[in-house]
């Protein structure tokens, strides 16, 4: 793999918000736009691209075969269309950016991630930051929530999946057990935490690494949407837990924090931007951001990093 960091996307809904769309209090989150406005997703994804993005995500992180039957009155078969076009929307981006981007020659084919968010994120009530259901099912259960989502996502032809804002181990297991049924495909595996130490659940984040490490199929695991002052100290407290050929990837919120109760909180911190040097310096391979995260600031991920 190149030794220099492939740059994410930042926050999908935060420019959708940006652009006038209401997203807070929607089950479906921007998901439901792959509904009612694609080619808004297509916008966003294409100023990500123009911002120096190597990888967009898909609009699926609140998207499930069940929410789309319950929100949008889809039938199944027409709730996993839904799904798959969540990739198909964002391959049809990156061909129209490669193909009338002047500066495309230079630059490698950005890839498309999958987004898979954590069952808490269909409860919608706040609980992937909590992991509490975790308690309440079994590993099969979760298995079986997830498979309907990733299985599109595969069929879709996702480069790859992204296993984002994971809350507990036992989601990170069943995630990593139905990867295995799908034996080409690679993925990352990004977990939500609470502090410089442990993954939101309150287990510790070199225990989630641990569960990372015994796939062969995970490119990367790590850390996203939290804030980005958590990310130097939780990878330094699981990096002799790390296989070698796994990388980190990093993907925090600007200097911000989300309130169920209040909503977005700014905290005064060091430069998004700025702080991305250490990340790199630890080995993170994958670097971007995640709510309240634009184009503007990937750009400076960009220039900071020199890549």
């Amino acid at each position: 793999m190149d030794p220099s960091p492939l740059i994410l996307d930042g926050g999908l809904a935060t420019e959708l918000e940006a652009s006038g769309f209401q997203l807070q209090g929607d089950p479906l989150w921007s998901a439901r736009l792959l509904h009612t406005n694609p080619q808004a997703i297509k916008d966003v994804h294409y100023r990500f691209l123009q911002s120096g993005s190597d990888v967009i995500t898909t609009a699926t992180y609140q998207a499930t075969i069940e929410g789309f039957v319950k929100y949008l009155g889809l039938r199944p078969e027409e709730a996993q269309q839904m799904m798959m076009s969540g990739v198909q929307l964002a391959k049809e981006t990156v061909r129209e950016f490669m193909s009338h981007s002047p500066e495309s020659e230079d630059r490698r084919e950005p890839l498309v991630a999958g987004s898979v968010g954590p069952y808490g994120a269909f409860l919608h009530d706040g609980s992937e930051y909590t992991g509490a259901y975790e308690d309440k099912m079994t590993l099969e259960e979760l298995k079986d929530w997830h498979r309907p989502q990733i299985q599109c996502l595969v069929k879709a032809g996702a480069d790859l999946v992204a296993m984002e804002t994971i809350p507990g181990l036992k989601e990170a297991e069943a995630l990593v057990e139905v990867l295995k049924e799908f034996p080409e495909m690679k993925a990352w595996l990004s977990f939500s935490c609470k502090d410089i130490h442990n993954i939101s659940s309150g287990r510790s984040f070199s225990e989630a690494v641990q569960v990372a490490c015994r796939s062969t199929q995970l490119v990367a695991v790590g850390v996203n949407c939290c804030p980005a002052t958590l990310v130097k100290p939780l990878l330094e407290s699981a990096n002799s837990h790390k296989k070698a050929d796994l990388s980190w990837v990093v993907y925090p919120n600007s200097g911000e924090r989300w309130d169920p109760k209040t909503g977005w909180i700014t905290e005064k911190q060091t430069s998004f931007a700025k702080l991305s040097l250490d990340w790199k310096e630890q080995g993170a391979l994958w670097i971007g951001g995640c709510c309240r995260v634009g184009p503007a600031d990937i750009t400076a991920l960009k220039q900071q990093l020199h890549v």
